[in-house]
């Protein structure tokens, strides 16, 4: 017995203050505290988290649960004593203590029960049926409201997990996203670094042909100093001569003095210093001249929060392909959830624009435009009437969206979509030698957004429909 007063006294204590529930109150996650306690404790940490499993509460000021309020109140001996009397004369209704044996009646017109002694007369003129069948009409009207509120609650349950699968999505795109980023920065980091290391290698090397240039004319005038000094030194010799061996020897020592002073004047030779306008002029843009054939543009990026689960997009999001098994994402409004269908990322609503679509031999594929606000979840066609301006092409054939077979030469490849936003003109030609294939002519009245879509390609060489220049 003890021991099940404990298990009693456990259930009935609150976590926070361990304390028998006071007015106790149940969140969504099934844990309960006293009504005060969780108050305090949400004042205190300035969230709405449960204080046992951290879960956001979905109820701002959640009700007393009053079955665990009377449990609690009675084990603890704080019911008061009037309760059961009140709970007995709850369970034995009197309409009237005059006739409590006469059948009970129900006003509908007043909505209540009534004395058919008493009362009749005042309700000849009502709607006044027995007890027992308004009883019955009601009770199937509430559970009929009772239904309504289940499938609301979980409607509601639904975008909860709706949101809780985004939520946990979005950490992954965070970590996925994080390391494309850091991964596409390796590679410019990369190329400046050998960029810069090629460009302090040349540096170097023009510093050493300098040197040498320098090393090579400094011997060279340090040879004729020499030799100036010698032609000195034998003059001035000459000149400390008496005078019979001096007349006798002069003539040489003149001559080599005459053959010195001849020689042409030293110069300094040109373009001796570094060039480091060459080095240094303009770095950083003929830098960034290198480093676009390094990088590619594409006109239209795929936008993944639109793709349909069997998509997969490559990590530039330029390209999309059909995969036989569903990807786990969540269903969020963006999300083509009926069609293999994936939108641009970015739309267009005034001017000109125009892309090319690598289809190679891919057996089923859609590309063209859609209105921004086209249908992602229900039925729907290809087709102007439904805001989409495209080409088709299945089982060999190609289609435009009104349902129209078009003509072409040979199987397409590479196909040119060209908008004029502004006219009101979608056309459709094949890249290779830019003859026309089909177009539209419409009234556009919102953004338009490159459209993509992609079936099975079992069989075919070459599974990706590309986003080119």
């Amino acid at each position: 017995m003890a021991e099940k007063d404990a298990l009693l006294k456990n259930y009935l204590s609150c976590h926070v203050c361990s304390e028998t529930f006071r007015d106790p109150v149940t969140l969504s996650c099934s844990h309960s505290f006293c009504s005060s306690c969780l108050q305090k404790f949400w004042e205190q940490t300035k969230n709405k988290n449960c204080p046992v499993c951290k879960r956001r509460s979905s109820k701002g000021d959640p009700l007393v649960n009053f079955g665990l309020k009377e449990l609690a109140d009675s084990f603890a001996g704080r019911q008061k004593p009037e309760s059961s009397e009140r709970m007995k004369e709850t369970k034995e209704e009197v309409v009237c203590s005059k006739h409590p044996e006469e059948t009970r009646l129900f006003c509908e017109d007043e909505q209540r029960a009534v004395c058919p002694v008493c009362e009749f007369s005042l309700h000849q003129t009502h709607k006044v049926v027995p007890v027992e069948q308004a009883v019955r009409d009601l009770k199937e009207q509430l559970r009929s409201g009772l239904k309504s509120l289940q499938d609301k609650r979980d409607k509601y349950k639904q975008v909860e997990d709706t949101y809780n699968e985004m939520s946990q999505h979005v950490k992954k795109q965070l970590l996925s996203t994080e390391t494309q980023i850091r991964a596409e920065f390796n590679k410019l980091h990369q190329f400046l670094k050998e960029e810069e290391e090629s460009r302090l290698a040349a540096l170097r090397e023009e510093e050493e042909q300098k040197r040498k240039t320098l090393s090579r004319e400094m011997k060279r005038i340090q040879q004729q100093m020499s030799s100036l000094s010698d032609s000195i030194s034998a003059v001035e010799e000459e000149l400390q001569k008496q005078q019979v061996s001096f007349l006798s020897s002069y003539k040489d020592t003149q001559s080599r003095a005459r053959a010195q002073s001849s020689l042409s004047d030293p110069q300094l030779v040109s373009g001796a210093l570094i060039d480091v306008a060459k080095h240094l002029g303009n770095l950083s843009f003929r830098v960034w001249e290198k480093m676009k054939d390094k990088v590619h543009f594409s006109p239209v990026i795929l936008d993944p929060n639109t793709a349909h689960r069997k998509l997969r997009l490559s990590d530039d999001l330029t390209s999309v392909r059909y995969g036989d098994t569903e990807q786990k994402l969540p269903k969020n409004p963006q999300r083509n959830t009926n069609y293999t269908t994936v939108l641009g990322s970015e739309g267009f609503s005034s001017e000109k624009h125009s892309w090319e679509v690598e289809v190679g031999d891919h057996p089923c594929w859609i590309v063209g435009l859609a209105k921004e606000s086209v249908d992602r979840k229900g039925e729907r066609y290809s087709s102007p009437e439904y805001g989409i301006w495209c080409l088709c092409h299945r089982s060999g054939k190609y289609n435009d969206g009104v349902g129209k077979t078009v003509t072409v030469q040979k199987s397409l490849q590479r196909i040119r979509v060209q908008l004029d936003y502004d006219r009101g003109e979608v056309s459709f030609y094949n890249s290779e030698d830019m003859t026309h294939i089909c177009n539209y002519r419409d009234t556009f009245t919102e953004k338009l957004l490159p459209y993509f879509s992609v079936g099975k390609s079992a069989g075919s060489t070459t599974t990706d429909i590309k986003v080119s220049v």
